[in-house]
């Protein structure tokens, strides 16, 4: 039976950007493939020079490296689309995980795409969905919300937006703000299902799972090391309390637009807002 895996270049004969992911933590989770892609690309793209040339040094990786970062996003884009254009191979890293997720190397493929450049990506390591598989949460439907804001106000009034979500929440936070994100999340949900995946891969990995309250004790005064991905469980599903038709009367008798009416609805109620708009036509 014919293989379905292949050894050879995706696009050997094309200028190419490659997304290549690194190790979150344990260098041994950097894959064949990736290692071959960078020593074969003509450049490779990264956040931090010093911290690339340790990973790459320990696979023996000799390509040239350049600096791409929020702050150079911009310029250094068009330079490597120059590059790129020249029939240059380039490869895109992150410090960490997969480049592209929650950082800016996001515009740089968009750019690709409308300069008609081909992308490619060397799959890897990923810290959300790393975490969220050994979270005992529920996967089948989930929401990476990146960083919270590190204001407290702001990071409540997030929070606060976010707590009837039926999915299961995937935040990155920095270490020395967990302390406060957990109390913040005591406050709002004090028994929901929270979970701190801190250092994964690395050697002191950890899984701690409890109610928001119970982990906003436990961090409450101890210092956090690390990177940290926080999950937060999916809220209960409310049950409306009055059938569709009595809220809709009321509704219309307000005055209230019937399409705005069907937008707030829907989600209600658990149908389309086309569906909610043609049962309050029928009731009108």
């Amino acid at each position: 039976m014919a293989s379905h895996f292949s050894l050879e270049p995706l696009a050997s004969n094309l200028f190419m950007l490659y997304l290549v992911a690194t190790p979150i933590g344990n260098l041994e989770d950097m894959t064949f493939r990736a290692v071959r892609v960078l020593k074969e690309v003509d450049l490779i793209a990264c956040e931090d020079t010093r911290h690339s040339r340790k990973l790459l040094q320990h696979y023996g990786i000799s390509t040239r490296l350049t600096s791409f970062f929020e702050h150079n996003e911009r310029d250094k884009g068009e330079k490597l689309l120059v590059e790129l254009r020249a029939g240059k191979d380039i490869a895109l890293i992150s410090d960490a995980g997969t480049p592209a997720i929650s950082d800016p190397g996001y515009r740089l493929v968009r750019r690709c795409h409308e300069a008609g450049i081909g992308v490619s990506i060397v799959p890897g390591p990923q810290a959300a969905v790393s975490s969220l598989a050994v979270s005992g949460l529920p996967t089948d439907r989930f929401a990476f919300e990146g960083f919270l804001p590190a204001r407290s106000g702001a990071r409540r009034d997030r929070l606060t937006a976010l707590l009837s979500e039926e999915r299961t929440l995937v935040f990155y936070e920095s270490p020395h703000r967990l302390a406060a994100t957990l109390a913040d999340l005591a406050g709002l949900c004090p028994q929901r299902e929270v979970v701190v995946v801190r250092e994964l891969t690395k050697l002191h990995e950890e899984i701690c799972r409890g109610s928001a309250g119970e982990l906003a004790e436990r961090w409450r005064a101890e210092k956090v090391r690390g990177e940290v991905v926080l999950l937060l469980a999916p809220a209960e599903p409310v049950e409306p309390e009055l059938d569709l038709d009595t809220v809709l009367r009321a509704a219309l008798e307000a005055g209230e637009p019937m399409k705005e009416i069907s937008r707030k609805l829907a989600k209600v109620y658990g149908m389309s807002g086309s569906e909610v708009y043609a049962r309050a036509l029928a009731l009108k």
